[in-house]
């Protein structure tokens, strides 16, 4: 089974349903998969055979939805892009990948004709219409450039695709590369369909859900919770282009959503926009999904309290297709907790040599499961380190309680020795967080002539009134002197990726200068 399959029998069992609602234009099972067999036959016929890899720059819109499962149904291997990364950004997957054609949003074609004569691999550049041009040139980068909607229009219904098997690679995802190049994570079809399902049965969704697909679409963690589970049981994808308060609060009440799913960021942004105007808009949704970073305990609280849904906080990476762990909703949900292990899916925590630690002990966490990786494109080495004995080593720090549930530390290269001592960001900023003056916060650890290490707290306030003492004070009450910033530096908007991520990267380099 695969999801391309999948959606040709859920498009045969009800035809009439909504798959997708984009800018009010609803489109039915039907439409969309008999879009997708146009489209994979078209491919076909532009010399696209099963293994190609083929990029996916398109950003949130039917077209990333077509284009992917046309692709995965002709047994091409996708190649999801962020059509915000700059050229060397995109030259370096694009070669890296061995990508041979481009689907595109047609605003991008001016980078692309920028770019063409280092991509001389390439034999087919598909132009999504985005509106917000004119009729591109078909002589453009060298007559190589064909519409995405003409494909589709002219595609053949009676298209066979070929046999694909479960263990064939589906998807190379780039990691966010927030060290260093980006590493493929090499997806195949089994652990894309696997953790689809099981996501979409632990969560419970079915064909009355409609789900907002707020985040990048070119992210794993939207692509299976948001995309790829709802159309897994006939569910409704609410696609957002690009998330907005004001965007998804409109989406939400207009289509009566049931369930979001986003990271910490976003909910801190709903929430401070969402305070008194849209509390009614989120009447609906029976579900918040949150994912990406860890959630601050004050942020789910004052979100649950203020819009009365409940938060279940999982985990995941790229690597494990992405989503490993969940909060149960059939048990008490923990705040803080990113929950228990999924259906079909093993984690655990170990020390340096692999083994196991007793409940409430910090080790890594490891993973395994039919959702783990096959390895990373042309990486041995890399694979090597990260995938130990069927077992994915995750670079995060983590404990479990007494009754499986699990909790994220912190990553295990942000952890910072001072004098000897471990301190978690996250800790701290659990802290920090619960001061009423705080909106944003995060911490890193910077060189210290004495201490080895020193922490240093980021803060976007609320109001102007915060000051670093008032912050210490604040943070003498709860925590060990060694954990206690050494130095509060008030910004006015952490940096992030596209995702919603702290780029705390970033935040060292700002540091240094």
């Amino acid at each position: 089974m695969n999801l391309s399959l999948q959606l040709e029998r859920t498009a045969h069992s009800m035809p009439t349903k909504s798959a997708f609602i984009f800018q009010s234009q609803q489109t039915s099972y039907q439409e969309l998969n008999g879009a997708v067999t146009k489209l994979a036959s078209q491919l076909e016929a532009l010399g696209c055979k099963k293994g190609d890899h083929i990029a996916l720059i398109t950003g949130n819109s039917p077209h990333f939805i077509i284009g992917l499962y046309a692709a995965l149904r002709i047994g091409a291997v996708v190649v999801p892009i962020n059509p915000m990364y700059t050229i060397p950004e995109m030259l370096y997957i694009l070669k890296n990948g061995h990508v041979k054609t481009v689907i595109m949003l047609d605003v991008l074609i001016p980078k692309f004709v920028e770019m063409e004569k280092d991509l001389p691999a390439i034999t087919n550049y598909i132009a999504c219409e985005s509106g917000k041009m004119g009729q591109f040139d078909s002589n453009l980068l060298s007559g190589k450039i064909k519409s995405f909607a003409t494909l589709v229009s002219n595609g053949n219904l009676d298209y066979k695709p070929p046999i694909i098997n479960e263990g064939d690679t589906a998807l190379i995802l780039y990691t966010s590369g927030t060290t260093g190049h980006p590493k493929g994570a090499m997806l195949s079809h089994k652990n894309l369909y696997s953790n689809a399902k099981d996501v979409a049965d632990y969560l419970q969704m079915n064909e009355d859900d409609r789900v907002v697909a707020a985040l990048p679409m070119f992210h794993v963690f939207c692509l299976t919770v948001s995309l790829n589970a709802p159309l897994m049981n006939g569910g409704t994808v609410l696609i957002v282009p690009k998330f907005s308060p004001h965007a998804v609060f409109e989406l939400t009440k207009t289509y009566e959503a049931t369930i979001f799913a986003g990271v910490p960021t976003m909910y801190n942004y709903l929430l401070q926009a969402g305070i008194p105007d849209h509390k009614a808009d989120f009447s609906s949704v029976r579900l918040c999904i949150s994912g990406g970073a860890s959630m601050p305990v004050a942020l789910l609280k004052n979100f649950e309290k203020t819009f009365g849904v409940i938060i279940s906080e999982g985990y995941g990476l790229s690597e494990a297709s992405p989503v490993t762990c969940f909060n149960p909703l059939d048990r008490p949900r923990k705040p803080g907790s990113i929950g228990t292990s999924i259906k079909n899916v093993e984690n655990k925590v170990v020390d340096e040599f692999g083994e196991v630690l007793p409940p409430g002990e910090v080790g890594e966490l490891i993973v395994r499961g039919p959702n783990v990786m096959k390895e990373y494109y042309q990486m041995p080495e890399e694979t090597a380190v990260t995938l130990k004995d069927g077992w994915l080593y995750t670079g995060d720090m983590a404990r479990m309680d007494d009754e499986g549930y699990f909790y994220i530390v912190d990553r295990k290269k942000d952890m910072i020795l001072v004098g000897g001592y471990n301190v978690y960001p996250r800790e701290v900023e659990e802290v920090l967080y619960a001061h009423p003056l705080v909106a944003e916060t995060a911490v890193i650890g910077v060189p210290d002539p004495e201490a080895g290490e020193a922490v240093v707290s980021f803060v976007v306030a609320k109001d102007a009134s915060l000051t670093e003492e008032m912050l210490r004070d604040f943070c003498k009450e709860q925590l060990a002197p060694y954990k206690i910033p050494s130095k509060f530096e008030f910004i006015e908007e952490l940096p992030k990726n596209t995702t919603g991520k702290i780029m705390r990267r970033s935040l060292r380099d700002h540091v240094k200068q």
